[in-house]
């Protein structure tokens, strides 16, 4: 019953993005190009509420679903892993028009070669998995 939860907070979170238009390939080309606020407003808006809730599970000791206390530990520091990372990341935005959130939203949407860009990035996540220890720090 709480998967069922997950699901559907998953799917409001989803239309709440298309509707936002943060699944737009025209909001996010309007964005690199410095042309339009919209897409750095909903940015600096998740990354307030991101905050905002992990200052709220260090201070209330918050739990997970099997009742286990969430550890928040610091990352490491490590420029060159920032820089490599940012810098991947950046260039699939750019070149598929949509970071990770949106291209489930973009696929609920009907948007069907999204499916090609789910493959690889989660190949692509699996492949860091396996790497991750071998990258220079």
């Amino acid at each position: 019953m709480k998967n069922l939860v997950y699901i559907f907070l998953g799917i409001v979170f989803g239309i709440a993005m298309y509707k936002a238009e943060a699944a737009s390939w025209f909001r996010i080309y309007e964005m690199f190009n410095f042309q339009s606020f919209h897409m750095y407003g909903f940015i600096a808006t998740a990354l307030l509420i991101g905050a905002i809730g992990l200052q709220l599970l260090k201070r209330y000791e918050a739990k997970d679903i099997k009742g286990e206390k969430i550890k928040v530990r610091p990352k490491e520091k490590s420029i060159i892993r920032y820089l490599i990372g940012g810098v991947l990341f950046g260039l699939g935005w750019a070149l598929v028009g949509a970071c990770p959130g949106p291209i489930f939203v973009l696929l609920g949407a009907g948007v069907w070669p999204m499916l090609i860009v789910i493959v690889f990035s989660l190949l692509g996540t699996y492949l860091y998995g396996i790497m991750k220890d071998k990258l220079p720090h």
